[in-house]
């Protein structure tokens, strides 16, 4: 039998951040309650900030019956010259029932002990009340809170619960709250219950009582408001996605409205103005023609016949906040950037100042300008090599000098953007200001990436430091915790050498800008490195191995063979291919490859011999323009192998042509591996 049953928790407001990290989770919580109970149906998580609601259309009344064998010991172990043995009474003990009771089965081949045991199901509205405290104890939102007198803690103080299991009220007491059956309305309707008799008289009730349940529909409201409104003001709303999930997680009956700000705040960079909008207000900001206007969003929780007052309440506000803003740009303007005062500013114990930091980076964009200037120069129209040399090193002693602004002290988010507009300000070179603007890029999976080779400099000197220092005094990230981001470091250099075509050895680069740190295991670094290497390329794995167990490690030419061998791999006849290939690993797998292997012509004795060898000289020594064709090329050789291996004995009686034999196909296999060792490849 089933009934529609109707939980709801209610809760002072939630913080919308904390609770939006832990909604993914919330409906596999339940679910796995529901299984362990043996209740498993369908249900709906609904929520606005001062309810959690799941709601089970058909909830089964109570537990099936359960049906468990078990199989106790070998009746030979059972029983002894007729009398039971403690194992045949340990099994009855552990069955619950007399040894009498308790029958026999065939089980391996052996007569053992057997029991059906039947456990009847129970009652399921005496289960709910443990279910729903199990389940508000499983969520997890960071910090939570204690009231009262109770011990127990969850996000925010648990005011009311109802359980409702088809028409009949479920009582029971959690987290100090009896159960009941009444809920609140929206607080501008009413402060004072109302009761309900079933779950549809509580979501029509709800309903009327101003409350929006279902996080859907919110998400429509707002929406459609914001269409209405840039219709009738001729603008465009910016709708940043994660913003609206937290306004949508704070109403119950959201409504937009447009206020607006003096005209003389537009003098401040555009993303301070959007950064105190949506980080301190939860304000949408409002454009026209692609430029930011002195206009603004608010969503209103509120229910009212004159919104004029909330929109001059929020005017208000706001006004305060970018008064601040402006405030602290007119001073840094006065102020001017300048690095000196990084020596104040610790970076990490053991690293010193951000000053030593930026001097570390100033190490790294002098080597990197040695080892890219020619493209550089290429692509910067600049006079000389000086005055290129001049620009990256001021970019870098500039990049950080925007943290002792206060700007960057109100709005740390800001870093590198203010620094940007600052140097524009005092008239530094375009491409010093860019750098400092693009410095931390990528700074997300999405991110976009430094727009020039210049920029990508700076940026790739700020994150091998970074993971260089870091490495140097053992802060090195384990398991799934990573405090300095160095894995999102890692995909950023990646990322930017791959996006500007640059030579970087993994091995010789990172050795040689270690001289400037304390030492530490290189090899860890490197193998950092790789295990990105490994997250980063949409590949087989075992193609990713075969390629780094190639001993490739300049992160291009990685990504162009992983590139070809995945293409090969993945072409329809790649497995009959393979299959004579694997042999060829096979058969040297005790040849050295990495030293030089001799090949003696005057030892072949058959054709296959010298047919193969010929064929083989033939493709070696085309310069291909692909790894992909020379791979193609040398893949090709299959014919002639397998008619090498179908006529040739290998391990010939004389050392000398089993030697030179296997040194032919160990060639072969060497010129492989100059691409991918073709062993480690799994299909």
């Amino acid at each position: 039998m089933i009934k529609p049953l109707l939980i709801e928790i209610g809760v002072e407001e939630l913080p919308a951040v904390p609770f939006l990290k832990e909604l993914p989770n919330i409906e596999k919580k339940w679910l796995k309650i529901l299984e362990e109970n043996a209740l498993t149906c369908e249900f709906k998580f609904y929520y606005t900030p001062r309810r959690l609601v799941l709601w089970h259309n058909e909830f089964p009344m109570s537990q099936s019956d359960r049906e468990e064998e078990l199989y106790g010991a070998p009746i030979s172990v059972a029983f002894k010259d007729g009398e039971a043995t403690p194992a045949a009474n340990g099994f009855a003990k552990k069955c619950g029932v007399s040894l009498d009771e308790v029958g026999r089965s065939t089980k391996g081949g052996k007569e053992v002990l057997y029991f059906k045991k039947v456990t009847k199901g129970v009652d399921s509205k005496s289960l709910i009340g443990d279910m729903i405290e199990q389940f508000i104890s499983s969520l997890n939102f960071g910090k939570s809170m204690r009231w009262g007198s109770y011990d127990k803690s969850f996000i925010r103080p648990i005011r009311w619960i109802g359980a409702m299991l088809g028409d009949e009220h479920v009582p029971f007491k959690v987290y100090n709250v009896e159960s009941k059956y009444f809920s609140y309305p929206h607080r501008t309707i009413s402060y004072e219950p109302f009761a309900y008799d079933f779950a549809g008289d509580y979501f029509d009730k709800l309903k009327n009582g101003g409350v929006v349940l279902y996080p859907s529909e919110r998400k429509k409201i707002i929406l459609e408001q914001f269409k209405e409104i840039e219709k009738e003001n001729s603008v465009n709303i910016e709708i940043d996605e994660e913003l609206l999930a937290e306004i949508v997680a704070i109403t119950e009956h959201p409504k937009a409205l447009i206020g607006t700000f003096d005209e003389e705040f537009l003098r401040l960079p555009p993303e301070v103005i959007i950064t105190s909008m949506k980080e301190h207000q939860r304000y949408f900001p409002v454009f026209k023609d692609g430029v930011v206007t002195n206009k603004f969003i608010v969503v209103s929780n509120a229910i009212s016949d004159d919104y004029d007052l909330i929109v001059r309440g929020n005017e208000k506000v706001l006004r305060a906040r970018l008064s601040d803003g402006l405030f602290f740009y007119d001073n840094d303007l006065r102020n001017g950037l300048a690095f000196g005062g990084l020596k104040d500013i610790v970076y990490l114990d053991g690293l010193g100042s951000v000053f030593d930091k930026v001097l570390r980076e100033k190490n790294i964009i002098e080597y990197l300008e040695t080892k890219y200037g020619r493209k550089l120069g290429i692509e910067i129209d600049y006079k000389n090599e000086k005055e290129i040399k001049d620009i990256l090193n001021r970019a870098i002693m500039m990049s950080k000098s925007d943290l002792l602004s206060e700007m960057v002290y109100e709005f740390t988010e800001l870093q590198g953007l203010m620094g940007y507009y600052y140097a524009k300000a005092a008239n530094e070179d375009d491409l010093v200001s860019l750098a400092i603007k693009e410095q931390y890029l990528p700074d997300s999976e999405d991110s976009e990436l430094p727009s020039n080779l210049c920029s990508s400099l700076v940026a790739l000197s700020c994150k091998l430091d970074s993971l260089l220092a870091l490495f140097s005094i053992d802060k090195i990230p384990t398991g799934t915790k990573d405090p300095f981001a160095l894995r999102r470091a890692v995909n950023g250099v990646i990322k930017i050498v791959l996006n500007k075509n640059l030579e970087f050895n993994i091995k010789e680069d990172l050795k040689k800008l270690s001289a400037n740190y304390a030492n530490f295991d290189l090899i860890k670094l490197e193998n950092f490195f790789l295990e990105r290497i490994y997250q980063f390329f949409d590949a087989n794995p075992s193609i990713i191995k075969a390629v780094v167990a190639s001993g490739e490690r300049d992160i291009v030419q990685l990504s162009l063979k992983i590139e070809a061998l995945k293409s090969i791999v993945s072409s329809s006849g790649f497995k009959e291919l393979f299959s004579t290939f694997k042999r060829v690993a096979n058969i040297i797998k005790d040849v050295d490859t990495d030293k030089d292997i001799v090949v003696d012509k005057n030892l072949f004795e058959q054709t296959e011999e010298n047919e193969l060898y010929a064929e083989f000289i033939k493709k070696s020594s085309v310069d291909y323009k692909t790894y992909e064709e020379k791979l193609d090329a040398l893949f090709g050789l299959k014919p002639q192998i397998d008619n090498f291996f179908d006529n040739v004995m290998v391990n010939h009686e004389d050392v000398s042509i089993k030697t030179n034999r296997q040194n032919l196909i160990a060639t072969i296999y060497k010129e492989f591996k100059q691409i991918a060792d073709i062993k480690e490849i799994s299909i």
